[in-house]
């Protein structure tokens, strides 16, 4: 059974893999020819060399979320006749051909191929190709001694935010330096010696780093942490949640999976900057503004709603032993999915800038969360049957997941788009936003009902969840 499981998520994550592939390798063989339709009066690598900064630094935040540390099991090797410095190198050299390196291979190549064809230099053309590959592998390096620090990925965070809003706001044009710093790889291969030096650079922190930890006792002994304690006292007074609140809240920040995914619901505040600013959605695919919204304040809920209770899978057989009300532990993941919801609808005000029906928008798909996804997610982690590594993380890490996982985010995703499709093309666009809003207020309306019959569920199959919890593969 756990094997057709995994069989089927390989598969489905395969199809992702895919997906993402068939995208660069579109984009970089179409790329050329589309932008020079759109911008007959601009040079196509001038405009791709604009965004670029931008870029390099998100491509670092989704390396942080998601790529996974390179990782072998090399316990075996320290005692046999091996220098570490041929471990630590071949860990280095694996870590060059991740899917995060090799998936932009399939944009720059196409793309530096079709520039040679409309009759760009060749020789500038792989200098600049050059560049690219080097900056992809500092890149590489770089997540690997930044990705345990949090004040790093913050950082990160606010500097593309802060380039993002100045840019928008028309306070300062970083466009204008992102395409002298790209188009000076394409003018000149001196320039193409700064990613190069720095390639040098970061294999050497990497190497010391690596082989300073590569020791024996240092692999084998069980290393602990003391748990940092924060002073949750004012989750007091929602009462009996107040326990089961105060867990999860631990839980999320001190684990690297939960943590992931919280970090990551602030990102998805961003999501929607690249349907609003671009007039081809609004003119033939308005649908899918409502997509982009919906993940603006939905990022928390859906990422962590969909694997409940496998969150509390390690310990689920004694919280189920105890003399709780399982409507409790339920309304408390329900109250927080709402709050951060909540708290993510407050962060993205300032999309008002772009219109106030993109505001609307927005409010709609919160509302829509926190009354219709939250209590959908609910009900159908009941169906979930696979325990959860908490300390897991990264991209191709598919503990935990099923195939429910990607069929939930049909109705989640489907439903207000198909609302709001139907209404604002035989109604009105105010009428598709009001239909969507609707939906969500009645299911707060409806929640104490909902509720009852979500918890009837979980009771029906506490103990099979519990064993399904109790397999350890």
């Amino acid at each position: 059974m756990f094997w057709q499981k995994s069989i089927v998520v390989n598969i489905i994550m395969g199809i992702f893999a895919l997906f993402f592939v068939g995208n660069f390798l579109a984009i970089g063989m179409g790329g050329f020819y589309f932008l020079k339709k759109q911008f007959p009066e601009q040079d196509p690598l001038q405009i791709v060399n604009g965004i670029m900064l931008f870029f390099v630094i998100g491509d670092l935040i989704f390396r942080y979320v998601m790529q996974k540390l390179p990782v072998m099991n090399v316990k075996p090797m320290l005692i046999l006749n091996i220098k570490k410095s041929k471990l630590v190198n071949y860990i280095l050299s694996k870590s060059i051909f991740s899917f995060f390196n090799i998936v932009g291979l399939f944009f720059y190549i196409p793309f530096s191929l079709i520039l040679i064809k409309e009759g760009y230099p060749a020789s500038n053309v792989m200098s600049w190709l050059t560049a690219m590959l080097l900056i992809i592998i500092s890149a590489n390096f770089l997540n690997f001694l930044t990705n345990k620090s949090n004040i790093a990925f913050g950082s990160l965070v606010v500097i593309l935010g802060s380039i993002i809003v100045l840019q928008q706001f028309d306070i300062y044009n970083f466009r204008q330096d992102s395409v002298a710093i790209f188009s000076g790889f394409y003018n000149s291969w001196i320039y193409v010696l700064v990613p190069a030096l720095l390639v040098v650079v970061l294999y050497i922190l990497n190497f010391k780093n690596l082989k300073s930890q590569l020791y024996l006792d240092d692999a084998v002994q069980v290393k602990t942490k003391e748990a940092s304690t924060a002073d949750l006292s004012f989750v007091d007074k929602l009462g009996d949640l107040a326990p089961f609140i105060k867990n999860d809240m631990r839980l999320i920040w001190r684990n690297k999976r939960t943590k992931t995914v919280f970090l990551m619901s602030f990102l998805f505040l961003f999501y929607a900057v690249i349907f609003f600013t671009d007039k081809t959605y609004e003119e033939k695919m308005p649908a899918f503004l409502i997509f982009a919204s919906l993940f603006v304040t939905g990022g928390f809920a859906i990422n962590f709603g969909q694997f409940i209770p496998a969150w509390d899978s390690e310990y689920y057989k004694m919280i189920m032993s105890q003399n709780i009300r399982y409507r409790k532990f339920l309304e408390s993941k329900w109250l927080l999915m709402c709050v951060v919801t909540f708290v993510l609808y407050i962060l993205s005000i300032p999309y008002i800038y772009f219109g106030v029906d993109k505001f609307l928008m927005i409010t709609a798909g919160a509302v829509f969360n926190i009354g219709f996804n939250t209590l959908f997610l609910l009900f159908a982690g009941s169906f979930n049957r696979k325990r959860i590594d908490l300390q897991a993380g990264g991209f191709g890490n598919t503990q935990g997941t099923s195939a429910t996982q990607f069929l939930i985010i049909l109705p989640l995703m489907g439903l207000p788009m198909l609302l709001f499709w139907v209404f604002n093309k035989y109604v009105g666009f105010n009428a598709g936003i009001i239909a969507i809003a609707t939906v969500g207020v009645l299911g707060l309306l409806l929640k104490d009902y909902f509720m009852n019959l979500i918890e009837k569920k979980y009771i029906k199959d506490k103990y099979a969840a519990i064993h399904a919890f109790n397999q350890k593969k």
